[in-house]
């Protein structure tokens, strides 16, 4: 994806240099964001990459929604999925997922995997919704730098 796409009123696109603290602003609206992570290396790190992009969402001109998407070379991931909080509710986010997919099916991605936390039912119900369901496979983990280590 790489022009600009526009879906129920919002405009989608990578993120423009100058726009880091609008979506790290989002992102920490949507409780996104984590103490052990520095949300603009994150940012800075998938928009570096060939293989992953940061997405923004924009509505009269506001980013209201994003998505980080990229690869490994056999699997899709999303991550800092979002949407203001008072913009849900319009379809913003079944576009931006639409839209990460849509990367990832331009790459020849053909499976996208996704990391929810347990207790976020709203946005488990969302993604069943888009039709995500549990897989077969079990997620493990281990924090090669501990000084990084939070809770899950």
């Amino acid at each position: 994806m790489t022009a600009a796409m526009s879906t129920s009123s919002l405009t989608i696109r990578p993120v423009a240099d100058g726009e880091e603290g609008d979506v790290i602003a989002l992102w920490r609206a949507c409780g996104l964001t984590r103490p052990w992570n520095e949300p603009a290396r994150d940012l800075a790190f998938a928009a570096a990459k060939f293989n992953s992009e940061v997405l923004v969402g924009l509505a009269d001109g506001r980013i209201v929604a994003s998505a980080m998407v990229g690869h490994d070379g056999h699997r899709g991931a999303m991550y800092y999925v979002s949407v203001a909080p008072a913009e849900r509710g319009r379809g913003y986010g079944r576009a931006i997922v639409a839209a990460a997919e849509g990367w990832l099916l331009e790459r020849g991605v053909w499976k996208v995997n996704l990391l929810v936390r347990a207790e976020n039912t709203a946005v488990l119900s969302f993604y069943d919704g888009l039709g995500y369901a549990p897989g077969a496979t079990m997620e493990i983990e281990k924090w090669i730098d501990p000084s990084k280590r939070g809770d899950r």
